[in-house]
Parts: C-alpha cells; structure tokens; sequence
C-alpha cells in the first residue's frame, strides 16, 4: 500500500468516525468546523491552541475555532457518549479494564475554571492547575478514554461569582475525586460498557464507599492503598496493609510481570494474603476481600499494596498482578492525548468549552488506537493469508 492510499483510508476512517457525531452540531457550519478541528488535533501542528488550530483549518483568525468551543450550539456530553460506544464497538471486551485516573493541567492565573494551587501528578508536586478526572478503557485490542469530569475544588464551588463568569453550571456541586470517579463507573455500567474488573491508585482505592460501591455491583476490583489502609484479617480487628504483607512467608511471594512496558515485561515480586469479611449469605461468602502486595525486585523496600474484590475461585495472583499493571495503560493514553492530540494544549476559561475540547481532544486519542487496533489486526491477517493490509475502517 501506498503512502497515499493510506493517508486516504486515514482520512476516510477520520470522516467515518465523524459521521457519528455530527448530529450533535446545530449548523452545518460548526459540523465543518468540528470535523476540521479534530483534523487540526491529530495533525503536526506544533501547539494546537485557537491561533495555530485556524491557520492549520484556513482561517485568518481563532473567531471561529472560539465559537466552536465556546458558544456554538452542541452537547460535549452527548459526543462523549458517541465516544464511549466507538470505543466499545471497536475495542470492547469483556475482560477489558477499567482505569480511573487523573491528570493535571498547569494554568497561569485565576480565571480558567476550577484552577487554584494545587497537586498535579503530571507535574509530580502543587502547582497552579487544573484536575481533570478520566476513565479509560484498557482492552486486548487497545486503550482509550471513555469519560472525564473536571475537578471542581470546594473553594470554587462555594464562590457564586466565580462559578457565574466561569459558567458552571447550577447543578454542578462540590464532588470528590473518588466521587466523580463512581459517577463515570456509574454511566458506563448504565450505558453496558463491557468489563471485568476495575483499577486505579491510591486516591480511589482508599476511598472506601467506592469500593462498597463496586461491592454492591459485584464489579471486580484491584485498586491502589496506602501503606497505613486498615484492613480485616482473622477477625474485625484492624491491621495495616504493610504489616500484613511484611508477615507473608518469603514462599509465599511469586515473580510475575505486570505488563509488558518499554524494555520487555515490568517484573515484581508478588504475595496475596485473604483478608476477613463479614458473610452472612451464600452469595456473600461467594466473593472475598484479598491483599495483593508488590516489591521492588531491585528495590525489595520499595512496595505497592492493593484491595481485591473478587468471586474466590478467580483469587490468581497472574491475573491480579496483570490487573493491577493495567493502570499503565492510562499513563499512555494521557501521553498520546498530550502529545498528539492537544489534550493540555487548550486556551479556554469556562467550563463547557473545557468539556468541549477535551471531549474531541479524546475521540482524536480514541481514533489513533483504534486505527493502531486495526492496522495491527490487518497485519496479522495479512501476514497469515499473504494479503496486503487493507485500508484502515471506517467508524
């Protein structure tokens, strides 16, 4: 195939995928512009902020790249559910995984929506930013995101004059991280995205109505604690998650990769201690409560510790440890996102231009590992039949 032919199945896919969301725009002027700049996302332009996005599309001016994010007239919701199903249609898996995460968005100023001084994990300390909240679905075929929230502090919250020159909505309260996390799990059960488990770090997993929430829809989990988490063992009597897997014997630790990463698979050493949980049915005593415990094989003073949900017979240490590494995969669709797709790269204050750019900043993310799923599926097939690749597919 040649470099023009795959630019143009590139391009038919990118309008296929288009297709789907261009009911969502009240004119066909912002349908045109949508399409164009989620062109100007995925091309090489330097910084994709409204400047550089218009000279890419044509235009003299940011006017209309501003009016797109600002007060044309579409749902960023609406697309983030065409998005979600994309993603499923596409990638979806039973045995894929759920990842909720954060991300930071450093911001000069006051005035862009829910900044104040606070702790960027991009950044890795506090600093003046943004946080915005991700699921990301991590299947066989490939990650992407499904769904975001931003961050709202409780400061902003609570301030009526910020909230109005930001536009927050009226609706919009002060919620958690762990809490906007449980929203989006919540809207991708409802919608019947296919999963198996759930993940994330610390932030979630020692949020414990989170975890009762998972509990309470039978959803299988192996989220991040910290050192100190109380948890049950031989009894209600608490203990910490250190000091539970400091007592596992050395036999009962096993050498596992938690993924493949950049230099061959990510290799740790692993225990599972079954913790105590209160069952008073048969459905109950069906599911258990485990610690899973990391060490550092270079490092062994260097651990991760884990809250497992999950039926009894399913309790492997392989595929808890797998489980666990998938958190990995949000790492990546956040530096795809950034460095390809503008992710961080925006010029907007108010609250639904930030849905809005972010949402197609996302489908440009979820376009780029579809079109790799694909390609590497054609491949496969290619290289089994003797047939070229074909054209990547359209959405």
């Amino acid at each position: 195939m040649t470099g023009l032919e795959e630019a143009a199945g590139w391009a038919a896919g990118l309008e296929g995928l288009h297709g789907r969301i261009g009911r969502r725009f009240a004119r066909s002027e912002q349908r045109r512009r949508s399409l164009a700049y989620l062109k100007g996302l995925l091309s090489p332009v330097e910084r994709k902020n409204g400047w550089q996005l218009a000279e890419h599309i044509g235009e003299g001016t940011p006017d209309g790249v501003q009016r797109l994010l600002n007060a044309a007239d579409w749902d960023a919701d609406a697309v983030q559910g065409d998005l979600r199903d994309y993603v499923v249609e596409h990638l979806g898996s039973g045995e894929a995984i759920l990842v909720v995460d954060e991300t930071g968005f450093v911001k000069k100023g006051t005035k862009s929506v829910g900044v104040q001084r606070q702790y960027s994990g991009t950044a890795g300390r506090i600093e003046n930013c943004q946080v915005g909240v991700f699921l990301c679905y991590a299947g066989p075929k490939g990650a992407a995101f499904l769904d975001r929230a931003l961050y709202l502090p409780k400061d902003w919250s609570e301030d009526a004059a910020r909230r109005s020159e930001a536009g927050v909505p009226g609706a919009v309260r002060f919620r958690t991280k762990p809490e906007l996390a449980k929203d989006m799990l919540e809207r991708a059960v409802a919608a019947g995205v296919p999963f198996g488990w759930v993940t994330g770090d610390t932030v979630y997993g020692s949020d414990r109505r989170l975890r009762l929430f998972l509990e309470q829809q039978e959803r299988r989990f192996v989220l991040a604690v910290p050192a100190n988490e109380q948890l049950c063992w031989g009894g209600p009597d608490h203990h910490r998650a250190d000091a539970l897997a400091a007592a596992a014997s050395e036999a009962g630790w096993r050498r596992l990769p938690a993924g493949e990463g950049a230099k061959g698979p990510r290799l740790y050493d692993w225990a599972l201690v079954e913790l105590w949980r209160l069952q008073l049915t048969a459905e109950e005593r069906h599911w258990g409560h485990y610690l899973l415990a990391r060490r550092s094989v270079e490092k062994p003073e260097e651990s991760a510790y884990y809250v497992v949900f999950c039926p009894r017979g399913q309790a492997e240490v392989g595929t808890l440890a797998r489980v666990a590494g998938a958190r990995w995969n949000v790492e990546e669709c956040f530096k795809t996102a950034k460095s390809q797709c503008g992710l961080d790269q925006y010029e907007v204050r108010k609250w639904d231009a930030w849905h809005r750019h972010v949402t197609l900043s996302m489908l440009a993310q979820a376009f780029l590992s579809v079109t790799r799923a694909d390609a590497q599926s054609a491949a496969a097939e290619g290289g089994q039949k003797g047939a070229p690749r074909p054209h990547p597919k359209s959405a």
